[in-house]
């Protein structure tokens, strides 16, 4: 007798990675789409561990890492920018914007162009010193990892984590605009 038998149905969907069947038609394509939908809970998880532990390890918390990450990227942003880059309110950024600038992480100046705005920037020594030396060693590894593939590998790779950033972004448009709906709620 299966251990799922006489089991809630339920019960048995939480241990596949998708919340309905995914890959109908041939086994193999049916086994590689369950292989794929685990992996991307495994890695979404570890990520989410990962950087929990590179928080704890930094000194700072996981969302204030998360918005140091996304500051990363240009190097400077308005308060507004962060709030909506992350889904945060702005109270929240104010924050998260204190706690980071009082690690040395970021400082606030004037827009040269418009005084009347504050941009939040980056102090890069501070955040390479701290920050980076954390991940160095996660990045020489994925280096690595990604030396093994071809370049046409690569830009399907890439081309993969492009998509995935569309998926999840619109996915947070979804949830935040959910939220926002005082008469939406968790979907039945």
């Amino acid at each position: 007798m299966s251990q799922d038998a006489g089991a809630d149905p339920g019960d048995r969907a939480w241990n596949l990675p998708w919340a309905e069947p995914f890959g109908t038609g041939e086994p193999e394509r049916a086994e590689l789409a369950t292989a794929f939908g685990a992996a991307i809970r495994k890695t979404s998880s570890l990520m989410q561990l990962m950087s929990q532990a590179a928080a704890d390890r930094i000194g700072i918390n996981a969302t204030d890492l998360n918005c140091l990450n996304i500051l990363s990227f240009s190097g400077q942003m308005t308060a507004g920018e962060l709030a909506r880059a992350t889904g945060l309110t702005t109270a929240s950024i104010t924050g998260v914007v204190d706690r980071l600038e009082q690690a040395g992480y970021v400082r606030r100046e004037r827009d040269p162009r418009d005084r009347r705005r504050v941009v939040i920037r980056l102090v890069l020594e501070t955040a390479l010193r701290d920050v980076a030396a954390v991940f160095l060693p996660m990045m020489r590894d994925w280096q690595q990892m990604a030396a093994r593939y071809s370049d046409d590998e690569l830009r399907l790779i890439v081309d993969f984590y492009d998509r995935m950033e569309q998926v999840l972004r619109g996915h947070l448009t979804r949830l935040r605009e959910a939220a926002q709906d005082p008469g939406g709620g968790p979907p039945a």
